[in-house]
């Protein structure tokens, strides 16, 4: 990879530096869909939602799980501010089933126990699609 096409990119959680490595291309879901970014791009600051984050790399794709946070492309440097960050080995598939199955029980009462019930969909969903 020649190292014109490259980009620093960090991933960082409240507990610990996850992963810091040289990027070609990331995919990082935000809070209102999926975004690409590559070296050269414009500043950007977003929201980030749960979801997978995808690292292209010279060693190859590196995928983890992310729930929520911030991310900032600045001087082609991505930063990437979550709350959680894991590896699709890091997900304990029982453990997502379980948390699904309990989501779905949640009860709707008002505007915020429905988006509580919908975060929590998702951030099972999600897991389990990562820890098969």
């Amino acid at each position: 990879m020649a190292s014109s096409e490259i980009f620093h990119c960090s991933v960082v959680t409240p507990e610990r530096a996850v992963l810091e490595c040289e990027a070609k291309f990331v995919a990082l879901p935000a809070w209102d869909g999926e975004v690409g970014i590559l070296k050269g791009r414009a500043p950007l600051l977003c929201k980030l939602g749960i979801g997978r984050l995808r690292i292209e790399t010279a060693a190859g794709t590196q995928v983890l799980f992310v729930d929520g946070g911030f991310a900032e492309m600045l001087d082609n440097r991505l930063t990437i501010l979550t709350e959680d960050a894991r590896a699709p080995e890091e997900l304990d598939r029982q453990a997502a089933s379980a948390n699904l199955d309990a989501a779905r029980g949640l009860t709707v009462t008002d505007d915020a126990s429905f988006e509580a019930r919908q975060k929590a969909l998702q951030r099972a969903r999600t897991q389990l699609r990562l820890a098969e």
